[in-house]
């Protein structure tokens, strides 16, 4: 009996989004598959140079991870793999424990990180963390991207200009610095390159949004090269792409403890990104997005994806969004895109080595300056000061100190934004009736908030001589704590020594129930000073005082 209820549970996890499908669903799900590959293949790979990693790890991270979201994930029509910001994070979390430095290899390093952040995630959904990981504010979002944007955009500039070397993992300082040397030496040739390929990207994506213009960008670039033998005049290709799939390599566990602080600022962004993603592109009538079910299937892609060399993995809204236009109905999308990557490195990876590096560079610069996002800034200052404040500093920091502190920075901020605004006093007091002085707690009552609140009352009775009794709501205890319960006893106590009688009302059952196997709130119950609601207890008669 048992066995069919397992075997059903593992259907539902499974292809959550591919239930019920209908055939008439499968010419939409292959166009959106193909339209999307032709902007993440050639976008990811691009991603793969701000890590100053080779080309074919963007294209194996179209693979795995798109297949097991498609397995696992919510999202009918968001595409995974990897993102501008973290790529970034990528970049600078390997900088920081000197992977880029003094590792010819990166690559064991970077299954590591990647590994790393799938356990994090799947960490975080067996302790249910997705809700709390959503209190990070839109401010704190938009100052990394704007920190991210800025930093991977000067980066590129030496690419264009005809220098090698990436420097967005060693921040925007540093970036700009070697955008000013590169300028005596820069390359005509590679300038001219650059500027038509981002003019061909802009135009594109203002005038025929349907049109992948990475692609054609790349595709561009790569006849250009093979027509023209424009390599003489100094324009630098990628590395050679290798054939076929990577090959078997163990995660280095030389820099895990450095990796550490890295790993969980991508993981914070790439759930961030992911839920973000997931909940913009979803239609009225599709399933609510679960933030633990996209814990699971971002930490299951990134943590599999890991052992075939990929980047850590997430939702990226610009092929989710061709996705989506495109008609994709389920994550049978997702499959076909993976599909294509794979054909893309059997048959076409001696054709791709033949891509300019300025071609790549000019597609991140195109795809992150949407990221500096100065109109979301005026809108901050418009509506909250606070999120302005939030969103400018983490900017700052990530432009200055670092992306990683920037995240660091950001997430404090937010969370003490949060615990200000629940330490907030929210004691309402109500006019007295025969005696007694209805006051309702209308916030939560939790460790940090508790003393205030009671002090908050023991206020409000001292301001109201001759009362017999206090009528305290407490509809909003529904989770409680030894802390907060000894505080209410101590309430009691203080209350009952200028002779005033304590009463709780609307305590709900969850609440009741913990507060019950205290000596106190039975001992309250045993003297029915315990009503299901605030006018009983306000109408109940009051006990005469004892002598």
């Amino acid at each position: 009996m048992s066995q069919p209820t397992v075997a059903a549970r593992r259907r539902a996890l499974l292809f959550p989004t591919l239930r019920g499908y209908r055939r008439e669903w499968l010419g939409a799900d292959l166009l959106a598959g193909l339209s999307a590959g032709a902007v993440v293949i050639p976008q990811a790979m691009a991603y793969a140079t701000i890590a100053n990693l080779p080309v074919q790890v963007g294209l194996y991270t179209c693979m795995v991870p798109m297949v097991v979201y498609a397995m696992l994930g919510g999202s009918r029509a968001m595409s995974v793999s990897t993102t501008s910001t973290i790529a970034t994070l990528t970049a600078t979390t390997l900088v920081s424990v000197g992977v880029a430095a003094d590792s010819d290899d990166p690559i064991p390093d970077l299954m590591a990180l990647t590994l790393l952040v799938g356990l994090i995630l799947l960490v975080a959904r067996l302790l249910k963390l997705g809700s709390l990981v959503e209190n990070i504010s839109k401010a704190t979002i938009t100052g990394v991207q704007i920190g991210v944007g800025a930093t991977v955009a000067a980066g590129q500039l030496p690419k264009l200009l005809g220098e090698t070397e990436n420097f967005s993992g060693h921040g925007f300082i540093r970036s700009i610095v070697a955008v000013v040397e590169a300028l005596p030496g820069a390359n005509l040739a590679t300038v001219l390159l650059s500027a038509a390929s981002i003019v061909v990207l802009v135009v594109v994506k203002r005038w025929a949004p349907r049109v992948p213009g990475p692609l054609i960008v790349v595709a561009a670039g790569i006849l250009l090269v093979a027509l023209s033998g424009i390599e003489a005049a100094g324009v630098e290709l990628i590395a050679p792409v290798p054939t076929g799939f990577p090959p078997p390599e163990l995660p280095s566990p030389a820099h895990l403890g450095g990796m550490l602080p890295g790993a969980l600022a991508i993981a914070v962004m790439a759930l961030l990104e992911s839920a973000a993603v997931a909940r913009g592109i979803r239609k009225p009538g599709e399933t609510q997005i679960d933030s633990n079910q996209e814990l699971l299937a971002t930490g299951a892609a990134n943590a599999i994806g890991s052992l075939f060399q990929t980047l850590p993995s997430a939702g990226g809204f610009s092929q989710s969004a061709v996705n989506q236009g495109a008609g994709a109905r389920t994550q049978l999308a997702s499959i076909v895109t993976a599909v294509l990557a794979v054909l893309v490195a059997l048959l076409l990876a001696p054709v791709l080595s033949l891509l300019p590096q300025a071609t790549l560079a000019a597609l991140v610069l195109v795809a992150v300056i949407g990221l500096i996002d100065i109109g979301a800034l005026v809108r901050f200052w418009r509506i909250s000061r606070n999120d302005f404040w939030i969103a400018t500093i983490t900017a700052v920091v990530g432009l200055t100190a670092g992306l990683l502190p920037a995240v660091a920075v950001g997430v404090v901020a937010t969370l003490v934004v949060v615990l200000r605004e629940l330490n907030r006093l929210r004691v309402v007091t109500e006019a007295v009736v025969d005696g007694v002085l209805p006051i309702r707690l209308e916030g939560p009552l939790y460790t940090a908030n508790v003393l205030a609140n009671e002090n908050a009352v023991l206020s409000a009775a001292a301001e109201n001589p001759g009362i017999r009794a206090v009528a305290l709501e407490l509809s909003r205890l529904s989770a409680t704590s030894v802390t907060v319960l000894d505080t209410l006893a101590d309430l009691d106590r203080e209350l009952a020594s200028t002779g005033v009688e304590l009463r709780l009302a609307a305590v709900p059952a969850e609440g009741a129930g913990i507060a019950r196997r205290t000596s106190w709130f039975a001992g309250l119950e045993a003297q029915a000073r315990v009503y299901p609601t605030l006018d009983e207890a306000v109408r109940a008669p009051v006990s005469p005082p004892s002598s």
